[in-house]
């Protein structure tokens, strides 16, 4: 009874579904081809967009800074072969930078003979590209006086047997000018030697370069 009482409501719902579905495409077909005559009242065919082919954007290069202003070969630096007669050599590293305050490493390195002993600061004055004097730029003993700089661990005597080094820190803040050389003595009233950083210090007129004390160094 069950299987009897089916096959009508199968072939009655198959009947609705022929009905339906013809209406539905017409309704379809009618509402579409109206739609197109709204919009292409001429009934000009619609051209088939074609693919363009956009060549690829070019790979940014890397962004890269004012040109640095070009050093002098006049100006005198230290001696680039044996050791200079105060038996000591000066180098400065490549810096870093973060959120506006400028650091440079300096080194100072025993190559005579003999030890030689550092106590206090280094004594610093930044020269432009022509070896003079960077204009307002004031170097103080300290960090106190450059805003976010590590605290100075303060001076303390050392004694450098032949070979070994010592290590300062210089820091200042981000200015739009460039020192190129630094003129360097272990301390105030020393001989003094002309070292050329790797990168000049944007450091700028008005400025304060702040130094920490001599401290012992692993480096070589």
């Amino acid at each position: 009874m069950i299987a009897t009482r089916a096959r009508p409501f199968r072939s009655a719902a198959l009947v609705c579904l022929l009905v339906v579905a013809p209406v539905l495409g017409a309704s379809g077909c009618g509402l579409s081809a109206e739609l197109d005559r709204e919009s292409n009242p001429e009934r000009t065919p619609t051209p088939t967009p074609s693919l363009a082919v956009v060549p690829p954007s070019p790979t940014p290069g890397p962004v890269t800074s004012e040109p640095s202003p070009t050093p002098s070969p006049a100006v005198p630096g230290q001696q680039t072969e044996g050791c200079p007669k105060s038996g000591l050599r000066f180098t400065a590293d490549q810096g870093d930078a973060a959120m506006g305050l400028r650091a440079m490493g300096l080194d100072v390195t025993n190559c005579a003979d003999e030890p030689r002993k550092l106590n206090g600061y280094p004594a610093i004055t930044v020269l432009d590209a022509s070896g003079d004097p960077f204009p307002g730029v004031r170097t103080v003993e300290g960090t106190d006086q450059v805003s976010m700089a590590p605290e100075d661990p303060g001076p303390r005597p050392l004694t450098l047997a032949p070979g070994e080094s010592a290590h300062a820190a210089l820091y200042w803040r981000m200015n739009n000018s460039s020192g190129v050389y630094l003129r360097v003595a272990p301390k105030k009233g020393d001989d003094t030697v002309t070292v050329r950083p790797p990168y000049p210090l944007d450091i700028g007129p008005e400025n304060v370069l702040g130094t920490t004390a001599w401290q012992p160094s692993d480096r070589p």
